[in-house]
């Protein structure tokens, strides 16, 4: 619930050594993984991280990247289109970028929530708590809790979120405990008490588990 955000290198510190002690397995992966990397992208608008994250999601990263390119380029006098520009776009443009009807109808709401201010503006977002902002952005069409905790992790620098949704966080923790089954959303939201305040970099470790974790 808390606004403050510290992800410094000391902070990065401070969680790391906290989620060693929680156990051996925990230990172990830091130890072999190393210092956390985490990196965000604090001069993004959420009107923006939100488009992004649309773009990309249910995509390999490279053809993300293709569909955001072209999307971009539509635009070249401008860093990232406004949303303004972005709904005075044809459809059949934006058709061609590799949105499909769906994603296009989503980032048109994106848009047009910006503009009603559904879609706080980055100084606005700042002040809101985590599941504020969560609870306003998922009322948009395509809008789901994940793609709201990606901006929240990316764009806000938020550090106790948890995506219990995400399968590699989720399957992370799995490989992490060599459990057979991978823990649901509750048992993982459960399994995350534990982590906090230090969340975010505790999903950060479960993405980088390996497929093959050996045991002590």
């Amino acid at each position: 619930m808390s606004i403050a955000a510290d992800l410094s290198e000391s902070a990065y510190r401070q969680a790391t050594t906290f989620l060693a002690t929680l156990d051996e397995d925990w230990a172990r992966h830091i130890a072999a993984i190393g210092p956390c990397r985490h990196t965000a992208k604090p001069g993004r608008e959420p009107y923006e991280a939100l488009i992004r994250a649309i773009a990309y999601q249910q995509l390999h990263a490279k053809a993300g990247d293709a569909i955001l390119g072209r999307f971009l380029a539509l635009y070249p006098a401008a860093a990232f289109p406004a949303p303004q520009q972005v709904l005075a776009t044809e459809e059949a443009a934006l058709r061609a970028c590799g949105f499909s009807a769906t994603k296009l109808a989503t980032i048109r709401g994106i848009a047009q929530a910006a503009l009603d201010g559904v879609v706080p503006t980055r100084e606005h977002a700042l002040t809101m708590s985590d599941e504020a902002l969560v609870d306003r952005l998922v009322t948009l069409r395509g809008v789901g809790r994940w793609t709201v905790e990606m901006l929240l992790i990316y764009t806000l620098e938020r550090s106790d979120i948890l995506p219990a949704d995400d399968f590699g966080v989720r399957d992370g923790y799995r490989r992490l405990k060599r459990l057979d089954t991978t823990p649901t959303r509750k048992q993982m939201e459960t399994l995350g008490l534990a982590w906090s305040p230090y969340r975010t970099v505790a999903a950060w470790y479960l993405w980088r588990v390996p497929v093959n974790v050996s045991g002590a």
